[in-house]
């Protein structure tokens, strides 16, 4: 009898400590959750309360930090982050900026047809689909590679893939049209031809940078290729957010999951102890520390991967982890996101304080997808 209770109450109080500990995983599994949320909170209202623009509020900049609420929105679905979506799309009358012609200036379209499909009936994509239609139809100088001898094609700049892409591919898919994936994919393959380097597994930021070997301002201190961290991370978290809209079974969507894994092989190799990637991916040393803006744009696509099940968590979800705790260590107290290069187009260096609103944008983006890693 006494050997039946002792074995009734060992059963019990192991049940017990299985039942509190799962319970314990559950809460801080939780909690950690509600960490990543409040940063993305608070991040955002830093942001809002300190607005900033390299030329408009319609412009690149903007349109790149709120892709991260559009994200943060998508994962949360806390109405915090769709009513700042809605107060901007109604400050900027749902207008685009005014380059037809120019990738920079169509991207803050992505949040206004976010808003669409969630229902917003006062959503006007009217000059959304003027831009759209205007900057892969409409005749123009830029087009014929009259300008400076690195502009041949229309997007003869690798952050181009992030601006447009994403754009073409959602109002493709709210359209049905696969005429405008047509068009996106043809532009992007021009993109490709000309910037990734197939040995490399990068993109050179544009053809000022395509490597002679006889230009000293074209290669590193080392006597490497230059390859800009913001300029790949434009690259590989647009190809996450254009997949999210290719269909399944579009014949061009092999080719782009074959480059994002490519890409995304080769970032994980190139991160850094401390979790953070540097501005000069080849030449780390030449600005030995961190920053956030590319190193966000990695981490979000590298967790998109994950989630999508096109990368193997027990391959990346160490770095992803690593590169997201070293993000939240840039963050200051009062949501401000540090460690941001400037606007640029190649490697420099960046401090605590400085810090631009896409580099915010990215912080978002990498949180709210790390968010949803199981």
């Amino acid at each position: 009898m006494v050997n039946c209770m002792r074995k009734y109450l060992c059963g019990s109080v192991c049940f017990l400590f299985v039942v509190i500990m799962s319970q314990s995983c559950k809460v801080q599994r939780q909690g950690g959750d509600r960490t990543i949320h409040q940063a993305m909170l608070k991040a955002m209202r830093w942001q809002e309360a300190h607005p900033i623009a390299a030329k408009a509020p319609t412009d690149w900049t903007n349109g790149a930090y709120y892709a991260g609420i559009v994200k943060a929105h998508e994962a949360t679905g806390d109405t915090a982050f769709l009513e700042t979506l809605k107060r901007m799309a109604r400050r900027n009358a749902w207008k685009p900026w005014e380059r037809f012609y120019h990738a920079d200036d169509i991207i803050i379209t992505y949040a206004y047809m976010y808003l669409k499909q969630q229902g917003d009936v006062g959503a006007d994509l009217g000059p959304t689909d003027v831009i759209i239609k205007d900057h892969l139809y409409k005749p123009h100088e830029w087009r014929a590679g009259t300008e400076k001898t690195e502009k041949k094609i229309l997007w003869w700049w690798c952050d181009a893939l992030f601006m447009a892409p994403p754009v073409l591919a959602k109002y493709a898919k709210m359209k049905a049209d696969n005429s405008l994936i047509t068009e996106m994919d043809k532009y992007y393959r021009q993109t490709y031809d000309l910037l990734y380097d197939r040995n490399d597994r990068l993109f050179a930021r544009d053809g000022r940078f395509l490597w002679t070997g006889s230009d000293a301002d074209l290669k590193e201190q080392n006597g490497k290729k230059v390859f800009w961290s913001r300029g790949n991370g434009w690259v590989l978290a647009g190809l996450a957010l254009t997949l999210d809209e290719l269909p399944e079974g579009h014949p061009s969507r092999a080719f782009y999951v074959d480059l994002f894994i490519e890409m995304a092989d080769r970032i994980k190799g190139l991160q850094h102890e401390d979790g953070l990637w540097r501005t000069s991916l080849l030449h780390p040393e030449s600005f030995p520390h961190g920053e956030v803006s590319g190193s966000g744009f990695f981490t979000f696509a590298l967790a998109w991967g994950i989630n999508k099940g096109l990368l193997q968590k027990s391959d990346y979800g160490s770095s992803v982890q690593k590169a997201w705790k070293a993000l939240l260590k840039c963050q200051q107290e009062d949501g401000k996101v540090g460690w941001v290069q400037n606007i640029g187009y190649d490697p420099k260096p960046a401090t605590a304080d400085s810090w631009q609103n896409f580099g915010t944008g990215a912080f978002i983006m990498a949180a709210s997808e790390v968010s949803k890693l199981k």
